[in-house]
């Protein structure tokens, strides 16, 4: 896809996170039944990839290993974006995105993705629930994206 395309997906993931403080992913265990699990360290690249921190998935050990294709939806949850857009009859943006990737096996966390996620959870840091759960981040997933869908309610979209 061409750069101005994942500069758009990258701002609508971007407000989806802001607002919801997750996105979704989906995976199919080995009966193929799927299972939707709320990732809030997930992050995207310029080249079309990402990575999210996975240390409470068990769901992932499980599915992965059979098949490593996955959806991420990252949907703009924000009241005031949705009241905004029935208000005016028309949305600014795209309400959410399906990224459709393919999901790597678990590696050590770098420093720079450490880094990345001490900023996201800066605001707070201070809380006892936010060193629970951010605190002990080691491994990480990459994932690469190979294709998209817009979230759209086609009365509703802008002309893009």
């Amino acid at each position: 896809m061409k750069t101005e395309e994942w500069q758009h997906i990258c701002k609508v993931v971007k407000d989806a996170q802001r607002a919801a403080m997750h996105c979704s992913v989906a995976t199919v265990d080995e009966q193929l039944q799927p299972t939707i699990t709320p990732i809030g360290t997930l992050f995207l690249r310029e080249n079309q990839s990402g990575f999210f921190f996975d240390t409470y998935t068990d769901s992932f050990k499980q599915n992965l290993p059979q098949n490593n294709k996955a959806c991420i939806q990252a949907i703009n949850s924000s009241r005031l974006f949705w009241l905004k857009s029935l208000l005016k009859g028309q949305f600014g943006d795209y309400p959410g995105i399906r990224l459709y990737v393919e999901i790597g096996d678990l590696r050590p966390v770098t420093q720079q993705e450490r880094l990345q996620i001490s900023q996201r959870i800066q605001v707070l840091k201070w809380s006892k629930g936010s060193q629970l759960i951010w605190s002990d981040f080691n491994q990480v997933r990459d994932f690469t994206v190979h294709a998209h869908r817009w979230v759209r309610y086609p009365k509703m979209m802008p002309s893009y």
